[in-house]
């Protein structure tokens, strides 16, 4: 495995970091103010690695002589993005509406330096299984999942119980397809 000086992850996701180094780099977490503003003319499954660029365009303007990664994960049912949730109740409304059904989870990927910028999306569907009240109750005062897109972490415990099946990239639906990550810091920076 290559090894890169001043690898960069503009991220304060614990998973993300996690992730990043249980494959082996060696990075640091530096991150800037950022509001993420999506335009009406971005494609729902495009908005994740929209947000991606743009993040990583606004670290750029800052860590000029890094390799910056930058991600960001949205979560699609019903032509409708579900992000971080604001209070308890939404995220215990997104579950519901969540439960018993199949959703999309998209992370959008910028990797950058110097000379180029790679962006990609990955995409995995998800399906849970019927989660009742008191589960959804339990879950969302064990774990107040205000921090996730689609107002559950599939590595938590509503995953372990909820989560009947996934199509794809397990760790893309944790919030970054380290798989992809990985290929990429070691092909082409």
């Amino acid at each position: 495995m290559k090894h890169l000086d001043n690898l960069i992850l503009a991220s304060n996701s614990p998973r993300r970091k996690h992730l990043l180094s249980e494959a082996g780099f060696q990075f640091e977490v530096k991150t800037i103010p950022f509001e993420e503003i999506i335009p009406k003319n971005v494609a729902l499954d495009e908005v994740a690695a929209y947000l991606a660029i743009q993040k990583n365009d606004a670290h750029r303007k800052v860590f000029q002589k890094e390799t910056i990664i930058t991600a960001d994960t949205v979560v699609i049912f019903d032509n409708k993005i579900y992000g971080k949730p604001k209070t308890i109740e939404n995220a215990k409304n997104t579950l519901h509406l969540l439960s018993g059904k199949i959703h999309h989870v998209i992370t959008g990927v910028c990797i950058s330096n110097l000379e180029k910028k790679i962006s990609f999306s990955n995409l995995t569907e998800v399906k849970f299984r019927n989660l009742t009240k008191e589960e959804i109750d339990f879950y969302t005062k064990k774990s107040p999942p205000l921090d996730k897109a689609g107002s559950y972490g599939i590595q938590d415990w509503i995953g372990l119980i909820g989560v009947e099946w996934v199509k794809g990239s397990f760790y893309n639906v944790i919030g970054l397809p380290i798989d992809q990550v990985y290929k990429l810091l070691n092909e082409e920076f």
